[in-house]
């Protein structure tokens, strides 16, 4: 397949396909003119490449999900680690939008006599910065290039 077919079928930008290559995450096997060439394994790379980051693995982390030849190659205990720290995030924010729910019906005059609140806003005021709920949905994303 070309770069562009492997653009239509997967939705991915060819030149985040070529970012992939120069990355290691990807290979393409020749060329046709100037268009790189993919195995139709790539889609499942790429579909790989997908979940990895929808999960917060780093491109390098990624790159190691590959055998040399392409294939999978998956560390189980590297996948355990970072389903445990999805649960933590996930309960933290649990416990985050439990608090907020509760503010938003709470009959205190104010927020700030909201003992509920006073707690959120203290453990948000005192957690590290990469544990505080505003940077969870970045912290540990792949870059990629634009779309």
């Amino acid at each position: 397949m070309d770069i562009a077919e492997v653009a239509r079928r997967t939705g991915v930008a060819a030149s985040t396909l070529r970012y992939y290559e120069e990355k290691g995450l990807i290979a393409s096997v020749g060329r046709q003119g100037l268009r790189r060439l993919f195995t139709v394994d790539v889609l499942d790379q790429l579909a790989l490449i997908a979940l990895a980051q929808t999960a917060g693995f780093s491109l390098d982390d990624i790159r190691s999900m590959f055998s040399p030849d392409g294939r999978a190659h998956i560390d189980r205990r590297m996948l355990a680690a970072k389903a445990d720290d999805i649960d933590r995030t996930v309960k933290r924010l649990q416990a985050v939008s439990r608090s907020l729910r509760h503010a938003a019906v709470c009959p205190a005059p104010s927020h700030l006599e909201c003992p509920t609140f006073r707690r959120l806003m203290q453990a948000a005021g005192s957690a590290p910065k990469a544990a505080r709920p505003s940077s969870v949905a970045g912290r540990g994303r792949a870059a990629s290039p634009p779309r």
